[in-house]
């Protein structure tokens, strides 16, 4: 599963350097993916969080890129990632 977040994870990693935060709609993110993101993003907010163990394993991709998600806003379809 973290394969299919490669892509988010090179997008966050090519980011300027003075970038310190970024604001993403689903929909961009998923076209980045090149797929669609799991129900789960789209009902649960829990879905994005922070963590390198567990079922969330997507997180890696924007944790490895050096980015933690600060905010995420399910009903408006978007989140905001904050470089650590």
């Amino acid at each position: 599963m973290t394969d299919k977040f490669t892509p988010l994870e090179q997008f966050l990693r090519g980011l300027h350097a003075s970038t310190e935060e970024v604001t993403l709609t689903f929909e961009i993110i998923e076209g980045i993916l090149n797929d669609t993101l799991p129900p789960l993003a789209y009902q649960n907010s829990e879905w994005w969080g922070n963590q390198r163990q567990g079922t969330q394993v997507e997180a890696i991709a924007w944790m490895d890129a050096g980015w933690m998600v600060e905010i995420v806003n399910l009903n408006e379809k978007w989140v905001r990632f904050v470089r650590q």
